[in-house]
């Protein structure tokens, strides 16, 4: 049991972040509605007074109302969802790209928060934290046991609070104390780098409202470094997703003005849209064009796009978009496969309606949903083969997703992913070590980073030799 639990939490910040959503922000609510069923009605209020006059104990009247919209939400499919006043806060910072915290790109490693990054010009990066540093306590609280989440909710707190951590180096051989007063973060979604002469390495972590503004900077400054760019890797790898008009914007960097980026189609005439490769499809505000400085070049440069099955929504579309265009060669893994749009609908001040209002179509009119975008080339996770892929989860192994086109079960993607599980279990029960971590994104050791660039080089690509296209899998009948 240890072990399972150990190999579950090594997978539970993929599955989290394929569950995020593409987001089209709007306000206006659907004005007509259909007759509501009053015998149901009065069935809920039935039970709201029995509750409220049988409970063991008294419950808030508006936690009840709450609980209930939220339950009837999450009745629908994965991504649509009821934001309390909490939640929409959260939400908010996450697709706003700021937040109050130290200033960290974290991940886990050993049960400990370790430290990828800090943000450049952060609280953390001002107090001397180092990539590789693990973070062992926050505050009075050990970090071993807490979930991803539960680390990151006890960094973060209100503006001009302290929080004190512990920190071992093991560079150093050393444990020291540290006390950071937090304040508002701004998050970069773009990185970038010459990854070698000639050669550019472009990555995008989460579509947010600062993601094109960001990049456009990005590809300016590698331009600057190398005016004559021959080839860019576009990293959408564990890109959960956002803001729609952000991907179409991406999208459109690297396509011939005016040609499909994607389209959407739902019940009401709003979900139905064509979204192109044009200014007046991608800003949401007045101001001018972020991608209007950048140089032509990047219209034809020879370009990868590297993916995996932690790439959803958002980055999907973009992935979809350069392949039917046949403007980059799509390389790594089948994506994350989900292929609906969620309208954010105001429902006061501080609450909202996370709803699924449309799927959308690739250029070519293909639907992702349950299914994602598959690689033209295959490769692996790391030199010695994959190491997690088959366990992570994807859109159709979500409960109540959306039935993609010509769904059917495929029993043996189940049987592979359990032997998978097996097989770590079992490694870990020999070994009381965890998996090694896989390197770090954009590293000279990242595997499926050097495979892209010899692509663009022209070089030998180690393709993987057991990677297949999965079917999207569909739930049982239940009799």
């Amino acid at each position: 049991m240890g072990a399972k639990l150990k190999v579950a939490g090594l997978l539970a910040v993929g599955a989290l972040a394929g569950a995020m959503t593409t987001l089209q922000l709007q306000a206006n609510a659907r004005e007509s509605l259909a007759p509501l069923p009053l015998e149901e009605l009065q069935q809920l209020a039935a039970v709201f007074g029995m509750i409220k006059s049988d409970y063991v104990e008294p419950v808030d009247e508006k936690k009840l109302i709450s609980d209930a919209i939220g339950g009837m939400v999450a009745g629908l499919d994965p991504h649509s969802q009821y934001f309390d006043k909490k939640s929409f806060k959260e939400f908010r910072e996450s697709t706003g790209g700021k937040f109050v915290g130290i200033g960290i790109e974290m991940g886990m490693e050993d049960g400990l928060v370790k430290v990828v990054s800090p943000i450049e010009g952060s609280p953390a990066f001002r107090a001397g934290l180092k990539p590789g540093d693990l973070i062992t306590r926050i505050d009075d609280t050990a970090v071993k046991g807490l979930s991803v989440d539960q680390a990151v909710k006890r960094m973060r707190g209100e503006p001009n609070t302290k929080v004190s951590l512990t920190v071992l180096r093991k560079s150093e051989n050393r444990t020291f104390p540290v006390t950071i007063t937090r304040e508002e973060i701004r998050v970069q979604s773009v990185r970038a780098k010459m990854f070698e002469p000639g050669y550019a390495w472009i990555r995008v972590s989460q579509f947010q409202d600062r993601t094109v503004d960001d990049f456009a900077r990005k590809v300016e400054d590698l331009y600057k470094q190398d005016p004559n760019i021959k080839g860019i890797v576009l990293d959408l790898r564990n890109d959960p997703g956002g803001l729609l008009d952000g991907a179409v914007a991406i999208a459109s960097a690297f396509l011939a003005p005016d040609v499909v980026v994607v389209s959407t189609n739902g019940q009401i005439a709003d979900s139905k849209a064509t979204f192109k490769a044009a200014p007046e499809y991608y800003l949401r505000r007045s101001g001018s064009d972020p991608l209007k400085k950048l140089p032509a070049a990047l219209k034809t440069v020879p370009l990868v796009v590297l993916v995996n099955e932690g790439s959803a929504s958002a980055s999907e579309i973009v992935a979809g978009a350069l392949q039917d265009h046949k403007r980059a060669t799509v390389m790594g893994a089948q994506t994350f496969g989900k292929g609906s749009v969620q309208t954010v609908r105001p429902l006061s001040a501080d609450t909202a309606l996370k709803i699924t209002t449309a799927r959308y179509y690739t250029p070519s009119g293909r639907s992702i949903q349950a299914k994602g975008i598959v690689p033209d080339v295959w490769l692996d996770e790391t030199a010695e083969g994959n190491v997690f892929a088959a366990l992570r989860m994807r859109e159709a192994d979500l409960e109540k997703h959306l039935q993609g086109a010509d769904e059917k079960k495929d029993e043996a993607r189940e049987k592979a992913r359990e032997e998978a599980r097996q097989k770590l279990e079992e490694q870990f029960a020999k070994s009381k070590e965890t998996p090694k971590p896989l390197p770090e994104f954009g590293s000279a050791e990242d595997f499926p980073l050097v495979q892209a660039f010899n692509q663009l080089r022209g070089k030998p690509v180690i393709v993987s030799k057991t990677a297949v296209e999965r079917q999207a899998e569909a739930p049982e009948d239940k009799q």
